[in-house]
């Protein structure tokens, strides 16, 4: 874990975690990596479902664009960037730690599900791999973005979301721990 920036386990920067060292709370580094992973983790997780309550039904793919859009916002910009760019460290750090990987894994939540209703009111039958791969697509343009600046063009999550409605997929999905 010493790969990681000592700036992302400052506290005093947030106000509602308690100040103070950080070793008065986490004994170890370890401790401490599973703390902030957990809280990024709660934190991308209330974020979602807020902006999925916020957000009427989508059902045309321009509404589906247009939330796309506002989720890829909010990761590039404010806390939000921070945020991103903190949970991308340590999911780099996760390659090497089981536990924090398990913590990483992307989780059920209203965002996710939004993405499956409007697939499958669309027609598209294979909806769990079509979700799982256009929310990994969105998570690479940010990533992109984050790293080369500049915005995710809406042009971009439009290819994206046309791919995933094709009738004829273009995989057979998600090929988790397969060599390419």
């Amino acid at each position: 874990m010493s790969r990681l920036p000592r700036r992302l386990f400052r506290t005093t920067e947030y106000p509602d975690l308690p100040t103070g060292t950080t070793s008065a709370y986490f004994r170890t580094r370890a401790a401490l990596l599973t703390a902030l992973v957990t809280r990024l983790v709660h934190l991308d997780q209330g974020e979602l479902h807020l902006m999925a309550e916020a957000l009427p039904p989508l059902r045309t793919v321009e509404e589906f664009v247009d939330g796309m859009a506002l989720l890829v916002r909010q990761r590039l910009t404010g806390e939000g960037r921070r945020r991103s760019l903190a949970r991308y460290a340590c999911a780099v750090e996760s390659v090497r730690d089981p536990e924090l990987r398990a913590i990483l894994v992307p989780r059920e939540n209203a965002g996710r599900e939004a993405v499956r209703l409007f697939l499958a009111s669309h027609g598209v039958t294979d909806v769990e791999n079509r979700t799982h791969t256009l929310l990994t697509c969105i998570d690479g343009l940010v990533f992109d973005r984050l790293v080369s600046g500049g915005d995710v063009p809406r042009e971009a999550l439009e290819g994206l979301v046309a791919a995933a409605l094709r009738k004829t997929p273009c995989s057979t999905g998600p090929h988790r721990g397969a060599a390419s």
